[in-house]
């Protein structure tokens, strides 16, 4: 039976454009929240089936980041070691990062005996390659990353009309919203899952959600700094170059990092988090040394930057300076990764993730169902 016009309310154009976003997005967010689950647990499924990234911890002096650079060099000739990192109970890695020609390594090497344990292709790792895709679809960034930055705006428009459409008429209607008859005939129960477990998921995927879109969109990103902010705009990463540059005598002067990196362990030798050194490529670049007290996560990072000539810090205005300095809308706007993959709750946090990414990749399936169904119903109904 057809739609009398008298019929659609607010609920009925809702339900339209419900259905035409979860279409064109379906798939879309159905390969998110698939790719999603899948690197939610990154960390710990590395840690446990790459045995060459454990390292017990010994009495022993740590080898400089120079050293283990040098070393790392003869594994990998002619690349540019990008930083190098410290952490108790794990090798020493050195990453090899580049765009053109592009290149991702890493070098797990014995920060106490300078044994190199392994040599990895990081664009031919499991995890990486799953990246990619959630990232950028497979495709060239600058066209996979608005693809499904976009998918993602739509499914938050998705989550809000589903809101809408789930919000009961009254209270007796209220029951049906909160449970699924599990005992009733598959085509309730597929229904009551997409109604009742869209309502749950609600809560947390839109965080998860809103995060891509601050790490996909840019103008998303600003306006999000713009009014945590209270108006102020974000101050975008730039490198930061060592001050002495007008000098056009310089040298490269790898030795200051360890320097740094030495005074660093000095001041606090009891520090069980990770310490990344950013050794110098050139005679102009600054050193940069990340401080993480929480290894499991990113947004408490203390980064520093130095002249590699005079060894004096440079202060930066981006957000990613120093810990002390960051505002409310900077340490937002640090937090970002760490609430879209769940880590800012701990492992918790990770559970719920995993959970609400594997619900929502469900729900273009169990809507498109829903969907059929009806459609089968309409044409039983106006048969003669």
């Amino acid at each position: 039976m057809a739609v009398n016009k008298k019929n659609k309310t607010f609920k009925y154009w809702v339900g339209r454009l419900h259905l035409w976003l979860g279409l064109i997005a379906g798939l879309f967010v159905c390969f998110l929240g698939i790719t999603g689950c899948i690197l939610a647990f990154e960390k710990e499924i590395e840690f446990y089936t790459q045995p060459y990234r454990k390292l017990e911890t010994q009495n022993k002096p740590l080898l400089s980041p120079t050293t283990l650079k040098q070393i790392a060099d003869k594994a990998l000739p002619n690349k540019h070691a990008h930083s190098v990192t410290y952490q108790p109970g794990k090798s020493a890695q050195v990453v090899y990062y580049n765009f053109e020609p592009e290149y991702y390594y890493i070098v797990f090497v014995n920060q106490y005996t300078g044994a190199v344990i392994n040599v990895k292709n990081m664009n031919e790792d499991f995890f990486r390659i799953v990246i990619m895709g959630h990232y950028y679809l497979w495709l060239p960034p600058e066209i996979g990353q608005p693809i499904l930055t976009s998918a993602t705006l739509i499914f938050v428009l998705l989550l809000i009309s589903g809101l809408i459409l789930w919000w009961p008429k009254n209270k007796a209607a209220s029951k049906q919203r909160f449970s699924v008859k599990w005992n009733a005939k598959w085509r309730r129960v597929n229904y009551d899952f997409h109604n009742v477990f869209g309502f749950y998921i609600t809560w947390i995927i839109i965080f998860i959600a809103l995060t891509g879109m601050v790490m996909g969109f840019q103008w998303f990103a600003k306006s999000v700094y713009y009014v945590s902010s209270a108006g102020k705009p974000l101050t975008e990463f730039t490198e930061t170059f060592s001050d002495t540059t007008s000098n056009s005598n310089l040298k490269l002067n790898p030795s200051a990092a360890d320097k740094i990196w030495n005074d660093y362990l000095k001041a606090d030798p009891n520090f069980k988090g990770s310490i990344d050194v950013h050794v110098p490529e050139n005679e102009k670049a600054s050193i940069e040394i990340a401080k993480n007290p929480d290894p499991d996560t990113y947004w408490k990072s203390d980064y520093r930057y130095y002249d590699q000539h005079t060894l004096k810090e440079i202060e930066v205005k981006h957000v990613f300076g120093k810990i002390k300095n960051a505002t409310v809308a900077d340490k937002i706007y640090r937090m970002n990764y760490d609430i879209h993959v769940g880590s800012i709750a701990g492992i918790a946090g990770k559970i719920i993730a995993f959970f609400a990414s594997l619900i929502a990749a469900s729900m273009p399936i169990t809507g498109v169902l829903i969907w059929i169904g009806r459609n089968r119903k309409k044409s039983k109904a106006q048969k003669p």
